[in-house]
C-alpha cells in the first residue's frame, strides 16, 4: 500500500495527529498535506514551518510558534496528563504520523518524542485509523514506552531527516542569579523536573555540585546532560522523561542509552506517580504571578500563547511528595513587555496557583503554608521589582491583603 491509497481510505476532514515539539516528520507531513485537501492537524508545541492554509484546522492543547496567532487555531484547554483522554472522547484521531528510527527486530523507536503518541496510536487503531512512520537513521534509539512493535504501523516512509536541534537557552546574569537561588534550595538526592527556558536551565546547571540526584520529568534538554557529566545524577536510577530536545551532543548521548527511560504522558505526568519521588522538586516559570499566588503561564492579552502543559501536574505532584517543593522561577520585570511580572491580580486565566515559593532575581518569596497576607507581603518584599513595590502595597490594601 502506498501513501495515497492509505489516505484515500480516511474519512472526510480527518484528524491527523503528528509528532510535535522538535521531532516532527517534516517530509511525511508535507506529503500528507499535498494529498489531503482538508484535514485537522493536531500537534503539541508545533514549530514553525507546519502547514497553515485554508482547509487545515490547527488543533492543540499546547500552542507552539508554528500555530501561535494563526486564525485557523483551535485551542483545547487541558492539563497534559489528561490529553490522552481527548483521543478516546472528543478528539479521536484518524491518522497518526510518527518520526522513528529504522526497524530493528520487528520494532521501531519513537526516539526523542513519546509524550501522548502511544495513546494516539491506540485510539487510532481502536477505531480503524491508520499509523504511518517516517523512518530515519538520524533518530536516536530510546527505550521504554518509545519502543513500538511494527504490527501497529501501517506504512513506513523513508526520509533521512534528523530531529531539529535546539540550542540551549541563553543564560544571562538575571537568569543565572535566579538559578542560583533555586539551586540553593535543592539538596542531594532530590528528584528534578524543570520546564523550558533560560531560568529552569540555569537552575538545573546550578546543581552540578550535588550528588545522587534523580530525574522524573516531562521533558529535558542539555542541562540534564551537564548534570550527568558532572556526576550529579544517581547512576543506579533511570532518567525518566516523556520527550526531549537539544543539541546533537544530547541526541548522541541518549541514543541506545539504557539509563534514559522514555515514558508515556499518562505515566510521566500522573500527579500520584510524581508524588512518589523523594524530594520531588518542580521548577517552572510564568508570565505573571499575583499577590494571591496565582500564576498565568499561558496567555498574553487574552490570547493563548502556550497552554497548561505539565505545570499543574508537576506542581500538585511535587507538593504531595515527601520533602517536595514546587518552585515558580521568573524575572521580576518582563524584558519585552517592559512591566512587572508580580501583579496585584492576574488579568488572564490562571494556569496554576499556590507554589511553594516564587523566586526572582530579587529574592525568594515563600508562599505555601503562609496566610494570604503573609504571602502577599513576601511577594512584594522579596520577589517584586523595587520600582513597583509601593504600588503593590497600595493594591494589597485594596484587595484586603494588608
Amino acid at each position: 500500500m502506498d501513501l495515497a491509497t492509505l489516505l484515500a481510505d480516511l474519512p472526510d476532514d480527518p484528524r491527523v495527529v503528528v509528532t510535535g515539539n522538535h521531532a516532527s516528520p517534516g517530509h511525511l507531513l508535507g506529503l500528507v498535506d499535498g494529498l489531503l485537501p482538508a484535514y485537522r492537524l493536531w500537534m503539541l508545541n508545533a514549530q514553525r514551518g507546519i502547514p497553515d492554509r485554508d482547509g487545515v484546522v490547527l488543533e492543540t492543547p499546547f500552542v507552539g510558534p508554528g500555530m501561535r496567532r494563526s486564525p485557523r487555531l483551535r485551542y483545547t484547554p487541558s492539563r497534559l496528563s489528561l490529553v490522552p483522554r481527548l483521543f478516546r472522547t472528543t478528539q479521536p484521531p484518524d491518522l497518526v504520523l510518527l518520526h522513528t528510527t529504522r526497524p530493528r527486530g520487528g520494532r521501531v523507536s519513537l526516539g526523542t518524542e513519546v509524550n501522548i503518541l502511544p495513546a494516539a496510536i491506540e485510539a487510532a487503531r481502536a477505531r480503524g485509523g491508520r499509523v504511518v512512520a517516517q523512518v530515519s537513521d538520524q533518530v536516536p534509539w530510546t527505550f521504554g514506552d518509545a519502543e513500538l512493535d511494527l504490527e501497529h504501523v501501517d506504512l513506513l516512509v523513508e526520509a533521512d531527516e534528523p530531529p531539529v536541534p535546539a540550542a540551549p537557552a541563553r543564560i544571562d546574569d538575571e537568569a543565572a542569579l535566579i538559578g542560583e537561588q533555586v539551586a540553593a534550595r535543592v539538596g542531594d538526592g532530590a528528584t528534578l523536573q524543570a520546564g523550558i527556558g533560560a531560568v529552569p536551565d540555569a537552575a538545573l546547571r546550578g546543581l552540578v555540585g550535588r550528588r545522587g540526584m534523580r530525574v522524573w520529568t516531562e521533558m529535558f534538554s542539555d542541562s540534564i546532560l551537564a548534570l550527568e557529566l558532572a556526576g550529579a545524577l544517581d547512576p543506579d536510577v533511570p532518567i525518566h522523561a516523556s520527550f526531549l530536545f537539544g543539541t546533537p551532543e544530547l541526541l548522541a548521548w541518549v541514543d541506545g542509552n539504557p539509563r534514559v527511560r522514555m515514558i508515556r504522558t499518562e505515566t510521566a505526568n500522573d500527579p500520584a506517580l510524581i508524588a512518589r519521588n523523594p524530594a520531588m522538586t518542580s521548577v517552572n516559570t510564568a508570565l505573571q504571578v499575583d499577590l494571591f499566588g496565582q500564576a498565568n503561564a499561558s496567555r498574553i492579552n487574552a490570547r493563548i500563547h502556550s497552554g497548561f502543559g505539565g505545570q499543574t501536574d508537576f506542581i500538585v505532584g511535587a507538593l504531595h511528595s515527601d520533602g517536595g517543593q514546587a518552585l515558580m522561577a521568573l524575572r521580576s520585570w518582563h524584558p519585552k513587555a517592559d512591566c512587572s511580572t508580580i501583579v496585584p491580580l492576574v488579568d488572564e486565566p490562571v494556569t496554576s496557583f499556590q507554589p511553594t515559593a516564587v523566586i526572582t532575581e530579587q529574592g525568594v518569596a515563600e508562599v505555601a503554608g503562609h496566610d494570604e497576607r503573609s504571602q502577599a507581603r513576601h511577594l512584594i518584599e522579596h520577589a517584586a521589582h523595587p520600582q513597583v513595590r509601593e504600588e503593590l502595597r497600595e493594591e494589597a490594601v485594596a484587595l484586603g491583603l494588608a
